[in-house]
């Protein structure tokens, strides 16, 4: 492995998506993560699906490259006991599961450090580790909607709607890893470990920055703009004679450069029209006239016009389109994995790389129990609970 977290040992406590994405992240950064799964049934996402590719559970491969893959049962003593010892060799454990369900079978942050004093322990949760709605199950649609987020996703007067990917789950991890890096920087100078927490909530708040300041300066409430956005205009999909196309005019150069691409130079000169703020206030009006204009001509024609002036745009590309394109292939984005069951596999992978190419090598999610064995061989031959 050539990423940073090479020789950190990471113990993956973690089903569904936040832990598992947070885990697999440190992985790709060259970590080495001891999956503990249940026997049988494993990792959650295991069983999601269809659809499968070959057979094989397509979130879980996604969610789990670059780990091992141990199980143990943590409703008996022996499970636990296993699983205290390989937490005494372990740089680093991370957790999702239901406050309180680790300490009560003493593998909580207070138990653990006992053993390992470097151990850092993060927890990722729903609503936070405290308050009343600490023991509520938060799967990301639920996140979603109570924080706010759900309500302001749409077009004008739809109905509410998730953000289509996990987009809380996945920020949580994040910020997981964040926090697992910032403890682990820390731990080179106090030489002890820490309990790095964050919460999905949390996260969604985070994502929230201007709509919060917005409401807390001014008492508005976020509206559903479709793709827009607040405080800029015009910035956002617009439809042409063929397909819409997003126009993103961030500064009044761009303003400016725009009307002038499309022929309609006089739009600057409009006083409702003439600054952000009243672009803003104009922003029905503006929309229709743009929206009118802009339905003359294919999205081809108008997308070589803005390109030339150099007004950020873009075409609407379905996901097909995505992954054909060359710029995927050149940054490397869905590379080849080799993968025991699964022919042509590719993968997402994480977006990182310095002067000598990607930061780590890949290896596909591993079978449920696959390093059982060799992981539980390498902690009973440890002496005393020590780092082989």
């Amino acid at each position: 492995m050539r990423g940073s977290l090479d020789g950190v040992r990471v113990v993956d406590l973690t089903t569904s998506v936040a832990g598992p994405f947070a885990t697999m992240v440190l992985g790709d950064l060259g970590a080495d993560v001891v999956k503990i799964e249940r026997p049988g049934t494993g990792d959650d996402t295991r069983h999601w699906g269809p659809p499968t590719w070959d057979g094989q559970s397509c979130h879980f491969n996604a969610l789990n490259r670059n780990k091992r893959s141990v199980t143990l049962d943590l409703s008996s003593p022996e499970g636990i006991a296993d699983l205290r010892a390989l937490a005494a060799t372990a740089d680093v454990l991370v957790e999702n599961l239901r406050p309180g369900s680790l300490e009560r079978k003493g593998l909580g942050y207070e138990a653990l450090r006992a053993d390992n004093p470097r151990l850092v322990y993060c927890s990722i949760t729903g609503y936070g580790p405290s308050g009343p709605l600490r023991q509520k199950p938060a799967y990301d649609p639920l996140m979603q909607a109570f924080s706010g987020l759900m309500g302001m996703v749409g077009a004008p007067g739809s109905e509410p709607a998730r953000i289509p990917v996990s987009i809380l789950d996945q920020g949580s991890a994040m910020w997981a890893v964040i926090g697992v890096l910032d403890a682990l920087r820390s731990r080179e100078r106090s030489g002890s470990g820490s309990h790095v927490q964050t919460s999905l909530l949390g996260t969604a708040l985070m994502w929230q920055p201007v709509q919060v300041a917005n409401y807390l300066a001014a008492g508005e409430l976020p509206q559903r703009l479709g793709s827009g956005t607040i405080g800029i205009y015009p910035y956002g999909a617009f439809p042409t004679a063929d397909r819409d196309i997003v126009i993103a005019a961030g500064n009044q150069r761009l303003w400016v450069a725009l009307c002038e691409a499309i022929g309609r130079p006089e739009l600057p000169q409009d006083a409702r029209f003439a600054s952000n703020p009243a672009r803003v206030s104009e922003r029905a009006t503006l929309g229709a006239i743009l929206s009118d204009h802009l339905r003359g001509e294919g999205s081809d024609t108008w997308l070589a016009k803005l390109e030339d002036a150099g007004v950020p745009c873009s075409p609407i590309n379905t996901l097909d389109t995505v992954l054909a394109h060359e710029q995927v292939e050149r940054i490397g984005a869905v590379p080849p994995i080799p993968h025991p069951q699964i022919d042509g596999y590719r993968a997402v992978v994480t977006p990182l790389a310095d002067e000598n190419g990607p930061i780590t090598e890949l290896r596909p999610a591993p079978d449920l129990g696959e390093h059982t064995d060799e992981v539980l061989a390498e902690i009973r031959g440890t002496a005393n609970g020590a780092r082989p």
